[in-house]
């Protein structure tokens, strides 16, 4: 299945002539600042004190993590997701990667951009990056995301098999609860991006919110994670990335499984 990685901004999709999403998906920067790295031993030259602090140490993750503005994300996702149809069962949805801080925010800015409804998903871990504070207090090994949609229910996948007589088939499909285990890549996916998110992950989101050969867009497409999980899934994934360097990864590492000649980075 075909996927783009655009080297732009998400802003400037208008040029490149892409269809419009049944799902949009993506990890917005968390705005933490310059505490990127606190409570992770990578503070620390060689994750001890006793070296000193290494040059992580009061950074952040990204220069551009501070001049994201989440109105403008949510005026032009808007504008990426395809009309909501007149059929039930098939209208587009938005998730969004957020902190815990971030979900009411999240949630105030989609209502003003057209998104009306939401719900929250919670992501539980065995493990957690906040291994200096281990002996101080109770460390975070959670992750966030918020599902947004317009009027209707967005599509949902969740095993339910259809009869010839256009009935679902009783003892088919599983109920789908709001959380769910935070499943970490083996060693087949490549570590690119310092907020990766697992491609089993994504995958199993994409797989309920949308069906094969539909489109989902990444405006924040960082590792490339959600292409790659969009060719495992037959979907159709296009990605915006402003970094040339990441970018650059992606596709040499994260995308270049495919065998099918049907990656494309443009810049």
């Amino acid at each position: 299945m075909k996927v783009q990685l655009f080297n732009d901004n998400f802003q400037n999709f208008k040029k490149y002539g892409i269809p419009k999403a049944q799902l949009v998906i993506a990890d917005i920067p968390y705005n933490i600042g310059t505490d990127a790295y606190g409570s992770n031993p990578m503070w620390y030259n060689g994750g001890d004190n006793a070296n000193g602090e290494s040059k992580f140490a009061k950074k952040r993750f990204f220069n551009s993590d501070g001049y994201f503005k989440i109105a403008e994300y949510m005026h032009f996702c808007s504008r990426l997701l395809k009309p909501e149809p007149k059929e039930k069962g098939k209208a587009p949805a938005m998730i969004v990667f957020c902190a815990f801080e971030q979900i009411q925010t999240v949630a105030e800015y989609g209502a003003r951009y057209g998104f009306k409804n939401w719900f929250p998903l919670f992501f539980c871990k065995n493990y957690s990056a906040q291994v200096l504070k281990a002996n101080m207090r109770i460390v975070g090994a959670t992750e966030f995301a918020v599902v947004l949609y317009r009027n209707k229910l967005p599509k949902f996948n969740n095993g339910r098999e259809i009869g010839e007589n256009g009935k679902p088939i009783r003892g088919t499909g599983k109920m789908v609860f709001d959380w769910f285990q935070w499943e970490r890549d083996g060693r087949e996916i490549p570590k690119i991006h310092p907020t990766q998110k697992p491609v089993k992950v994504l995958k199993r989101l994409i797989e309920i919110f949308t069906d094969p050969g539909d489109v989902v867009i990444d405006p924040c497409a960082g590792s490339g994670s959600t292409l790659r999980a969009c060719m495992e899934t037959g979907r159709r994934g296009y990605g915006f990335e402003i970094s040339r360097d990441f970018c650059k990864k992606a596709q040499e590492e994260m995308l270049a499984c495919s065998d099918d000649g049907q990656i494309s980075l443009e810049v």
